[in-house]
């Protein structure tokens, strides 16, 4: 069972430059097809994102990517720079399911100006997606610490990267396969890992309520002080919630996000007389070519070991 509090989700107005860029975006027209000569550019909006369509792309495609390590994508606000990228950009591939916040508007709009835009998301059944009764009829969008469900993801990227380029549909098509194979094997690992934690042990507290899907695949109760959008603030009463429940569970270890202030969770721990274990990813991969016990933080699989190491190192 999941212990939330509940936050409704705000949504992050857009930027100005935002605001141009719908307005270009309708005018555009239709995007023209990728050249067969060359790559396919992609601009993508996570760093998750960007790492599936480089593994399905492979070196016939330039990825850019436009969050960064540490990047929180709830609060995220284009720049002038991220509108030129996504405007001459021949595929765009974002999450969805409202995690880019104001910006799905702007991908749709795009979509009816003619361009190429994809919410890798939609692959999964939408019975699939947790709807958190406290976030307004909205599904969590932090799918991809389910590893299974992110790997439906896969097929999204390789349907956008094929529209683009019909004649490499086949090397798309069988890089999609291999990544799909290297995350059913990750998502093995990860579980023979959680199972190193005896079930009572298996309490994971952080700063926002980003692993859900994390916990239902791998049998952890899951605490967030905030709710699913990191766009509300914890008050006083939730983090006294938090240090009753932490003394009443006889926490080891709570966890810090790498894209979330790390202050309130740190008055906890003082509150609450507990450790903190180690920062973990949420809602951005690591720094690229950072290698940690022979994985890239960069990467998505990087990302999915450090953050199982860590949580079961801490609370072992």
């Amino acid at each position: 069972m999941n212990l939330r509090w509940a936050f409704p989700r705000a949504v992050v107005a857009c930027a100005p430059a935002v605001a141009l860029l719908v307005g270009c975006g309708e005018q555009s027209g239709s995007s023209p097809a990728a050249s067969t000569s060359g790559k396919i550019k992609v601009t993508a909006t996570t760093s998750m994102v960007a790492d599936l369509v480089k593994q399905v792309g492979g070196d016939r495609v330039d990825v850019t990517g436009l969050m960064g390590p540490g990047v929180d994508p709830h609060l995220y606000k284009a720049s002038a720079s991220d509108v030129t990228k996504l405007q001459s950009a021949d595929v765009i591939f974002y999450s969805g399911l409202f995690l880019e916040g104001k910006m799905e508007e702007v991908f749709t709009r795009m979509t009816k100006g003619g361009k190429r835009v994809y919410p890798v998301t939609d692959a999964i059944p939408r019975e699939k997606l947790l709807h958190p009764a406290t976030f307004a009829g909205h599904a969590d969008p932090h799918v991809w610490f389910e590893v299974p469900m992110w790997a439906q993801c896969v097929d999204v990227v390789v349907k956008g990267l094929s529209d683009a380029r019909a004649a490499d549909r086949e090397y798309f098509t069988q890089r999609g396969e291999e990544a799909k194979k290297r995350m059913a094997e990750l998502h093995d690992w990860a579980v023979k890992r959680a199972e190193e934690l005896p079930k009572e042990k298996r309490v994971l507290i952080t700063s926002h309520d980003a692993f859900s899907y994390f916990g239902r695949a791998y049998g952890f109760q899951v605490v967030g002080l905030q709710g699913i959008s990191t766009v509300t603030e914890s008050s006083l009463a939730d983090m006294s919630k938090m240090v009753e429940f932490i003394k009443k569970n006889d926490v080891k270890a709570i966890f810090i996000e790498s894209s979330v202030p790390p202050n309130t969770i740190k008055r906890i721990s003082e509150d609450a007389g507990v450790k903190i274990g180690g920062e973990i990813f949420s809602d951005a991969m690591g720094t690229p070519g950072r290698i940690e016990n022979g994985y890239d933080l960069g990467t998505y699989e990087g990302m999915i070991k450090h953050n199982l190491n860590t949580i079961v190192n801490a609370l072992k």
